[in-house]
């Protein structure tokens, strides 16, 4: 969990963008007690990394999103996971960037989009020693946990979900997914 505090600066981790991009800005409102709520719902014994000095990473487009997005009614709050479900890039080649998807990237694809559409919330978890193409796919875990929090923000975690993107870019799988809150 990074960044709860109100006015959390924001990462800007990319390059190659239009200026504008560089100045943008997001105030965000304090949600501290909200982050408080969220750590409060974990079972007894599973740790919440927390690194509130992190700031709020664009993460594949998560803050730009947020300026013109409007959150759930019910509760002021706008869930989003994002993160690219193959996030290997120590591993890009040539190739890869002249389009080829290699075998660990379409294969974890294929089995995370699998365990998706079966709802089993269990397996996806269990990604380091189940899941092939692995450690490619996610050499660390900042990219596929938001799968995770999107998927505890839905009122049926383990029921199917519903694609609404797919595709490869750099040879990354993009699959993307809706879930019903």
């Amino acid at each position: 969990m990074s960044g709860p505090a109100a006015h959390t600066p924001l990462v800007y981790a990319f390059g190659g963008f239009h200026p504008r991009y560089y100045t943008m800005r997001y105030d965000t409102p304090d949600a501290t007690a909200l982050a408080r709520r969220v750590a409060g719902t974990m079972p007894d014994g599973e740790p919440v990394h927390q690194h509130a000095g992190r700031g709020l990473d664009h993460g594949g487009g998560a803050w730009v999103p947020l300026m013109a997005m409007y959150p759930l009614a019910e509760e002021g709050v706008l869930v989003i996971g994002s993160g690219f479900m193959m996030h290997g890039l120590p591993f890009i080649s040539r190739a890869m960037l002249e389009g080829q998807v290699p075998g660990w990237s379409a294969d974890f694809d294929a089995w995370a989009a699998d365990a998706l559409a079966r709802g089993m919330v269990d397996e996806l978890a269990a990604f380091r020693t189940r899941a092939p193409g692995m450690p490619y796919a996610h050499p660390t875990v900042d990219h596929y946990i938001p799968l995770f929090i999107t998927l505890g923000a839905a009122a049926h975690p383990d029921r199917p979900v519903r694609t609404t993107v797919e595709g490869y870019t750099i040879g990354f799988s993009k699959h993307s997914f809706q879930t019903a809150v």
